[in-house]
């Protein structure tokens, strides 16, 4: 083999090197768009809510001193608790109201918010498996148990807020109603509903695909609107037991959905 041939030889065997090259990086350019795609729409913020509403706006109201502090406070102003294992399965949105006279046993976790005591072991394991997902970090309940008063006041500041932007006040209390549930008709006010919130929102993809491990699911997903009478709320987190949970999370259902289906 002459010299010309071993040189069409090397610049051949350099063109192909170069062509596979270029391929693998455009295969790497192309693996790296799709994830950054795949965030962004994981990350997209549902069509019917206010751009401007932030997550820390959403919390303003209920963001206590994080400070750690004792934790399994029992708080005794109500002792009368049912035993029935369906307690966990309460139905509670804007057409179904908390029962008259209903009471609850509360903790205070971490934080400072207080949760009915029979939630309390599996919400914190599920907090501390969440740390690997929230840059280390404990997510906070920003939110728990509110009395009437409190859910009066959420509802109330929200009617306020939208009137401030030129809402009538009908047209007001319809929009509030899509993201604070009218006094007496919010799962807040059972002692099992929390709002978590993350450093990251890694945390709620996280919280997605695992919290009904720990017996808790996403209750307001943005396409079970219609169905639930909220508009999506990431952070919104209600307990219902492993089993209903599991089958909650591997059928795509929402709770109302759930229960309909037990029925049957």
């Amino acid at each position: 083999m002459n010299e010309k041939n071993i040189q069409q030889k090397r610049k051949h065997t350099h063109k192909k090197i170069l062509i596979l090259s270029s391929f693998l990086f455009l295969l790497l350019v192309f693996c790296f768009l799709k994830k950054v795609v795949f965030q962004k729409e994981q990350r997209e913020i549902p069509k019917n809510m206010d751009i401007n509403y932030s997550f820390t706006e959403i919390f303003q109201n209920d963001i206590t001193d994080y400070d750690i502090q004792d934790d399994n406070i029992q708080d005794n102003t109500s002792q009368n608790i049912t035993t029935d294992t369906s307690w966990y399965l309460m139905l509670v949105n804007k057409w179904n109201p908390i029962p008259e006279n209903y009471e609850v046993n509360l903790v205070k976790i971490k934080g400072g918010e207080c949760v009915d005591e029979r939630i309390y072991e599996p919400l914190m394991e599920m907090l501390e498996d969440a740390k690997d997902e929230n840059w280390n970090q404990l997510p906070k309940v920003v939110s728990g148990y509110r009395t009437a008063e409190k859910q009066q006041s959420l509802y109330d500041e929200k009617i306020t807020e939208y009137k401030k932007k030129g809402y009538s006040e009908s047209e007001a209390k319809e929009l509030a109603e899509e993201w604070v549930a009218v006094p007496g008709y919010s799962e807040h006010q059972l002692g099992f509903a929390v709002d978590i919130n993350g450093a990251t929102y890694d945390l709620y993809l996280w919280l997605q695909e695992n919290s009904y491990k720990y017996g808790f699911i996403f209750r307001y997903p943005g396409y079970k609107t219609e169905i639930t009478g909220i508009a999506e709320e990431v952070w919104h987190y209600r307990y219902v037991g492993v089993e209903a949970a599991t089958e909650i999370y591997e059928q795509g259902l929402c709770l109302e959905e759930y229960l309909e289906n037990i029925k049957e």
